[in-house]
């Protein structure tokens, strides 16, 4: 074999340090992206969080051109990094777009908010808003209302043990032996019986939620009528038909209900009624309903009947260069600690300019997306338009894998609501008259039409989808079942109510 060296000449891509960067923060959710800017803040003592009330964004990424020579004064080379480090980035939302543009585009606001003039007293009750607590779970509730009743310390721990064997919907899962036994091998030395557990039982189950520690549905469904006055109206036969004939109830076989209570027609619906106004989850709700808010990447909204798109400026705070440090920079130097501050300026910039980077893009892909879907923020779901991340890519001459990571876990904040900007995707269908309908507006309709049907006569998915067909929407049977059930629809004898 022998060896030799060849030059070849070729192309490729090299994934620099600051492309990984600027990746890496374009596909970071707020959440994330607010923790990396506070990591790079205690890791970098360059930057810094402006304090400024502008529209502006100090950063080192579009600063002033270095000079190239060498044999300028330290003086000068100081002044020029200072000029590096005070260097601003204003955009003009005037001179970039022209007027008749139906949806615009708050370039202004890409790094910034408009200042407030709200005092003190605004920055603390947002900021007690924002404070995250505890939610209270089904056990803190029920030991609670243990605390305030009079127990006897055999009672209390007999209680306890009831309680560490409820589920999340408020059930008890044990058996009242295992009860007792485990209550005895907390209180070796008391004699405790089955009869004392049975009566602990039931003086928690008047305990709220109502209903809680049933052993059953049906023991559920009694305590919380026994718990309503006996002049509520139909309670006695809502007790007897949950009592008796709990299992016709379910199979909603009215014609057999009426036949073994001997009620009327008017007296069963109104007792049934009664029935379905009961919880059977009583635990269900306690410790679930802790808000999970959603800070909006993007907000839109309609000014003078046209749409404008910002960023949010809650998002991340305001960053710049710190001048003194970036001031002490020398070029000529050579030493440790002008090294360290070289290339932590270098970093500085680098971080600022990617996060630059990433509020363009994502401005700019929100605008095209809102230039899309017009329709949908003035009309709603089913007027949605088909959009894929090909159209979005080729309009804003961007990759297709860049808009997918662009609108991933990101939030527009809208007249109708919170959306990822996911949600604005969505495949198509042909229409009769060749032009096409977005499966996001399909399932609106869907959704729609279900929420009108005769509960006795729901629609089928065969109906569905000729009540489609007669709006010109071309839907097969089987791609309306699947719709359905992305949207959690029952089937239509599931949704069959004849009571």
């Amino acid at each position: 074999m022998k060896i030799s060296l060849n030059v070849q000449m070729g192309q490729h891509l090299t994934m620099t340090p600051q492309l990984q960067q600027a990746i890496r923060l374009l596909q970071l959710s707020t959440i994330e992206l607010q923790q990396e800017i506070q990591n790079a803040l205690d890791s970098n003592p360059l930057l810094e969080v402006s304090d400024d009330d502008h529209n502006t964004l100090t950063t080192a990424a579009n600063s002033a051109s270095e000079s190239s020579s060498e044999t300028s004064s330290d003086n000068h080379q100081q002044d020029d990094y200072e000029t590096e480090a005070s260097a601003t980035l204003d955009i003009n939302t005037n001179t970039d777009m022209p007027d008749d543009l139906p949806v615009d585009s708050a370039w202004d606001d890409v790094f910034t908010g408009s200042s407030t003039s709200s005092g003190s007293q605004d920055e603390d009750d947002e900021g007690f808003e924002s404070r995250s607590t505890v939610a209270e779970t089904l056990y803190d509730q029920l030991i609670w209302q243990v605390n305030l009743t009079h127990f006897s310390l055999t009672d209390r721990t007999i209680a306890v043990c009831i309680i560490d064997s409820l589920d999340d919907n408020g059930y008890l899962t044990a058996e009242l032996d295992e009860i007792l036994e485990a209550s005895q091998n907390i209180l070796p030395d008391a004699d405790i019986e089955l009869d004392e557990v049975v009566a602990v039982l039931h003086r928690l189950q008047q305990f709220e939620p109502s209903g809680v520690a049933a052993r059953n549905l049906r023991e559920c469904l009694l305590i919380q009528l026994k718990q309503l006055p006996e002049s509520t109206s139909h309670r006695a036969n809502a007790i007897m038909i949950i009592s008796e004939h709990l299992e016709l109830l379910g199979s909603q076989d009215q014609a057999s209900l009426m036949k073994k209570t001997k009620l009327s027609e008017s007296q069963l619906l109104a007792a049934v009624g009664l029935i379905q106004q009961l919880n059977p989850y009583p635990g269900g709700d306690i410790g679930n309903n802790e808000s999970n808010y959603v800070v909006p990447d993007v907000i839109v909204t309609k000014r003078h009947d046209r749409w404008r798109v910002e960023l949010n400026p809650d998002t991340a705070p305001k960053l710049r260069i710190n001048n003194t440090y970036a001031g002490m920079v020398r070029r000529a130097d050579n030493s440790s600690d002008n090294t360290y501050l070289k290339n932590h300026l270098q970093e500085a910039r680098w971080f600022l300019k990617s996060l630059q980077s990433r509020h363009e893009t994502l401005l700019k892909v929100a605008t095209c997306i809102v230039e899309h879907q017009r329709a949908f923020l003035e009309k709603g779901p089913e007027a949605m338009k088909a959009l894929v991340l090909r159209d979005v890519a080729e309009e804003v001459e961007l990759h297709e894998s860049t808009v997918s990571r662009v609108t991933t876990q990101k939030y527009m904040h809208t007249p109708r609501g919170v959306f990822e900007l996911k949600y604005f995707f969505s495949s198509h269908v042909g229409t009769s008259s060749g032009g096409e309908c977005s499966s996001t507006a399909i399932r609106a309709m869907i959704k729609k039409l279900v929420s009108q049907e005769d509960p006795r006569k729901p629609l089928s998915d065969n109906k569905i989808a000729d009540l489609l067909q007669e709006e010109g929407i071309e839907v097969a049977r089987r791609t309306i079942a699947k719709y359905r059930e992305s949207l959690n629809i029952p089937s239509s004898s599931d949704r069959k109510r004849l009571l």
